[in-house]
């Protein structure tokens, strides 16, 4: 199952040439990441970070097309592995077709000090859900 979250490309997210400046892209990858656990895992951030995370382990992003002010987005992100305390996802975002740009990433579970730990159940399950054994 594919998760779809839509970015219309601000201001704020251009640099002085009016393209996306590529930091912004991973703000956009995790304001993906956290809208679907908010909206797919129904356990959003806020109800995490005050006794855990989810932080981003691991990232790598091929940038394949620029982006620029007022175009729209479509970031389309698939959960790819499940670990005990880690799970990898893609995204691929798009505007009108055109690939803008690939990433894989790993999110880990922490607890309160910051140390890994098991997904809770429910969240694995919902997570396992929604794998794409294609990948």
């Amino acid at each position: 199952m594919t998760f779809e979250f839509h970015q219309k490309v601000l201001f704020k997210h251009c640099d002085p040439a009016g393209i996306v400046f590529f930091p912004r892209y991973f703000e956009m990858i995790n304001d993906c990441v956290e809208t679907y656990f908010d909206q797919v895992l129904c356990n959003p951030f806020e109800e995490i970070h005050p006794v855990g995370a989810v932080p981003t382990a691991q990232i790598q992003t091929r940038f394949s097309a620029p982006s620029r002010h007022g175009d729209h987005l479509i970031f389309r992100m698939k959960i790819t592995k499940i670990g005990r305390s880690s799970a990898e996802y893609s995204v691929v975002a798009s505007c009108a077709q055109e690939e803008r740009l690939t990433s894989v990433a790993t999110l880990v579970h922490v607890d309160s000090k910051g140390g890994p730990t098991a997904w809770p159940a429910d969240i694995r399950k919902k997570l396992e859900a929604f794998r794409d054994d294609a990948l």
